[in-house]
């Protein structure tokens, strides 16, 4: 990759003009038109000359700066990295956790996140103050299933710490080949000390929709999940209500707990099935406060109640979804305040295959208001029992009588949640905790120690899945049926 310095300050121009022109969306991971197309070359051209008459580009400083490193800096540095760097320090001045310079092998990865299926542990990441954060494990990967939650933040893979790391840089140390093993350390908040977790990665599908019917008091919902907003998210979505109204269905629950994003047209698409005609979906404003409006064209309101179901995991295009139904005044949304994603992305194809992922516009709810930061507000809101939010137990090292640390007091909250009283749940091992271990032992035909080795583990960890994946231990879900029931009856 070899460049002359005029043509590498030509080649920066370009690219500061065009990410501040161009005109298609992303929100989360996808993108939708809006209007117009590219600048052409002209184009770019007049504006850097009317730029130039402003005193607005100084790169003069930046060429003799790039001169001065080439031809004195004690040692060999190339032309492809000082390119690199200068654009990874103007994206850096930013300070934008959204907008990121992503080199051909970054952006081929993420081109490959956004296709049917992938390698890695199958999990939604951002990087918050300088840290990856987990938005939302996928649903049935080896993130979820190895106990990764919302807000946790990844400070190392297999003992190489990410600090310095850029969000994309930081994912090809997460993601790898199926059947290898990420050791993850993980900082989560509300727990003292960082612990690790050991996941093996496998091929994730990408599907996005689930459905299926719960009852309560003689009525049948249906209960659509929505994972993230991918190209056919739309079409699945349609596909299963009209499924769920042709069997008959007494109210509609949408799930986008852990959902943190995707496509803007995807979910104008689905707020068209479901937000009342002429109400707004959301609005999009630039950064010259200009606006375009998505409206509902819906003629028929559905003849039944629908309620969200929201979690922090919730960002992006699931926060548009569920503040345009919440403002739409006739539905509820029940959880917890959701992750606060209010802008839009756009990526820009660079000529070497790298990519830029640039802010380009926020994004705001039908009444006007923009979360970001703040999340949308359910109005009913409601925590999950403190087990859903528990990390598999680990018996390395093995857990006995008088230890006192994390992983003790994680093993109790666990306990407590699987009906095993631990007597307290401040992480010390006493005499009521080896007691509660030693009933989990004899319930579940292990050698009775009282200690936790790793065949205790690997069945309390069983055990504790199957409570979290059933629908009567989730209280979000069953207060979305309680508030159906309550419009049903109004």
């Amino acid at each position: 990759m070899q460049f002359k310095a005029r043509t590498v300050l030509i080649m920066v121009v370009v690219f500061i003009v065009a990410s501040s022109v161009v005109t298609t969306l992303l929100t989360g991971q996808g993108d939708a038109p809006l209007q117009g197309g590219p600048p052409s070359a002209s184009e770019i051209a007049g504006e850097k000359e009317e730029a130039d008459r402003h005193g607005s580009f100084d790169l003069a400083k930046i060429e003799e700066v790039y001169e001065t490193i080439k031809e004195n800096y004690v040692f060999e540095v190339s032309e492809e990295e000082l390119v690199e760097g200068a654009v990874q320090g103007m994206m850096n001045t930013l300070d934008d956790p959204y907008s990121e310079y992503l080199n051909p092998e970054a952006a081929r990865q993420l081109q490959e996140s956004l296709s049917s299926s992938f390698e890695g542990i199958g999990a939604e990441v951002t990087m918050q103050n300088g840290r990856v954060t987990v938005v939302a494990p996928i649903k049935d990967t080896p993130a979820e299933k190895a106990g990764l939650r919302p807000m946790d933040q990844i400070i190392s893979v297999n003992g190489e710490n990410l600090d310095g790391m850029n969000l994309y840089e930081a994912v090809l140390k997460i993601r790898g080949p199926q059947g290898s093993v990420a050791e993850l350390e993980i900082v989560r908040p509300g727990v003292a000390q960082p612990f690790k977790v050991s996941v093996v990665r496998a091929e994730i599908p990408i599907e996005t929709v689930y459905s299926k019917k719960v009852s309560a008091q003689r009525k049948t919902f249906g209960w659509i999940q929505l994972t993230s907003f991918g190209e056919n998210t739309a079409q699945r979505f349609a596909e299963e209500l009209d499924k769920l109204e042709r069997e008959g269905i007494d109210g509609l629950i949408i799930d986008v707990r852990g959902n943190p994003g995707g496509y803007l047209e995807a979910v104008r698409q689905i707020g068209q099935m479901l937000v009342p005609y002429e109400s707004v979906i959301t609005e999009i404003e630039d950064r010259s406060g200009e606006r375009i409006v998505y409206r509902s064209t819906l003629e028929e309101p559905k003849p039944y109640p629908i309620t969200v179901l929201v979690d922090k995991g919730s960002a992006s295009a699931s926060e548009i979804l569920a503040a345009a139904l919440k403002e739409a005044g006739q539905y509820k949304v029940v959880g917890q305040p959701t992750f606060g994603k209010g802008t839009v992305q756009n990526t820009v194809a660079l000529d070497d295959d790298s990519q830029l992922k640039i802010t380009i516009a926020k994004w705001l709810t039908p009444n006007e208001n923009w979360i970001n930061e703040k999340g949308v507000q359910p109005d009913v809101e409601v925590k999950q029992p403190d087990y859903f939010y528990a990390t598999y137990v680990s018996s390395d090292p093995e857990l006995k009588r008088d230890m006192n640390n994390e992983q003790v007091r994680n093993l109790q909250i666990v306990l407590e949640g699987l009906g095993y009283d631990p007597g307290r749940k401040d992480g010390y091992y006493s005499t009521k905790t080896e007691q509660a271990v030693k009933s989990f032992q004899a319930d579940h035909d292990l050698t009775v120690t009282g200690r936790v080795d790793q065949a205790t583990a690997e069945a309390i960890n069983e055990q504790l899945l199957a409570k979290v994946q059933d629908p009567r231990s989730d209280l979000q879900l069953q207060k979305a049926v309680e508030v159906l029931l309550e419009e049903l009856d109004s």
